[in-house]
């Protein structure tokens, strides 16, 4: 993976601000609205290299380092929640399980349309009784000769309903471990395999641009050589995926405060009260000021982990930080697009106005890819505590 220099870096920045002001922007508000999934946005996106910026060249990638892609993710974020996740699971959860545990086969079949923003993969793993206890799935898969017969159901799955959903790799319990402990495996299932459907979709507080389904697997029959990985270590695959996602999720964060403090500075000094502009009042200044603090310690703490990442660290050690920055980060935007909104007063409860979107927006940050209780949990471990 080559590692850009600083200036290649806000050159990308800048190529993506672009892309997000003139093709997201004018329209987010009315598919917002509307609940609209932009499937053009994705495969402009994909035209663009977003979905290939860490993804190996022989399948169309550009390996660039997972720094560039948090840049990504902040930049649609600070325009769009919806998009940026969009491209945060594509990568993140479809495409990084297939390029570090996928067979050739599997690569070569389907990574170019991924990379290439032609297709989308889901990643299932919570379930409707598993969600932070993730070890405790109830989806079985029973080998029947060559073929998987996978049983069970997933719920609030990214990017895993869409027209250009091509597949779903989930996790189920495959048998048992020498310890009497559940052997979990993961298992690609191809979008259209009979018996696996994608529920009608969520109607949810935030990421209404999204596509986000529950899953259900009715004697869904895929090949044997669609286990993603080794059998049994599906479980300990998913989790190490989910280390790289929770630093994207806090660039996604950045991206939703970034957003925030920009709104309440023009709104600030153009709204008026008592014949002077609101930014005077050191109620409203104050506010907005803390607002800035927030988003330079989640920007300091989002790309200290990707650096950390690309430079190879240790996993314990970029674990840790990525924990440190999702923790942080994620509650610093709930935090954020509250201020955002009480800034703007009544207009801030108003759709027309975006903060009300980045508000409603910013509450699932603490909720995926491990809540902020999980965070806290595995920091104290991380920090030598024996906390359960």
């Amino acid at each position: 993976m080559a590692a850009l220099s600083t200036n290649e870096h806000e050159d990308f920045r800048r190529m993506v601000r672009e892309f997000a002001r003139t093709r997201i922007a004018p329209h987010v508000a009315q598919w917002d609205k509307d609940h609209h999934f932009p499937v053009h946005v994705v495969r402009e996106m994909g035209d663009l290299g977003l979905f290939g910026i860490t993804a190996p060249a022989a399948y169309g990638g550009s390996e660039a380092d997972f720094t560039s892609l948090c840049i990504a993710i902040e930049e649609l974020g600070r325009v769009d929640q919806s998009i940026g996740i969009t491209l945060q699971a594509g990568v993140g959860l479809g495409i990084n399980p297939l390029v570090a545990y996928g067979s050739e086969e599997q690569k070569e079949r389907w990574l170019p349309d991924l990379v290439a923003g032609r297709a989308l993969a889901g990643f299932g793993l919570t379930e409707p009784g598993a969600g932070s206890d993730a070890g405790a799935t109830r989806t079985r898969a029973v080998l029947d000769g060559d073929e998987w017969v996978v049983d069970g159901a997933k719920q609030f799955i990214t990017n895993s309903g869409s027209e250009i959903t091509s597949l779903v790799t989930v996790t189920a319990r495959t048998g048992e471990r020498a310890d009497g402990r559940p052997e979990i495996s993961a298992i690609c299932v191809p979008a259209g395999t009979r018996g696996f459907v994608a529920e009608a979709p969520y109607d949810k507080l935030g990421w209404h641009i999204s596509d986000t389904h529950a899953l259900t697997l009715t004697d869904v029959r895929v090949p044997a050589d669609h286990l993603l990985g080794e059998r049994g270590r599906g479980y300990a695959q998913f989790l190490a995926t989910l280390d790289d996602g929770r630093i994207a999720i806090s660039a996604l964060a950045v991206g939703c405060l970034q957003a925030c403090l920009d709104l309440c500075v023009e709104y600030a000094g153009q709204r008026e009260t008592f014949g002077v502009p609101i930014g005077a009042k050191q109620g409203v200044a104050f506010q907005v000021s803390d607002l800035a603090v927030m988003l330079e310690g989640a920007r300091a703490l989002t790309y200290r982990a990707a650096r950390l990442k690309d430079a190879g660290a240790p996993s314990a050690e970029v674990k840790q930080a990525a924990s440190i920055a999702k923790l942080y980060s994620t509650e610093a935007a709930v935090t954020g697009s509250r201020i955002a909104t009480q800034v703007f007063g009544g207009y801030g409860f108003m759709e027309e106005y975006p903060v009300a979107r980045f508000y409603r927006d910013a509450k699932i940050l603490e909720i995926g890819e491990g809540t902020s209780e999980v965070q806290r949990m595995l920091i104290a471990r991380g920090l030598g505590l024996p906390v359960e």
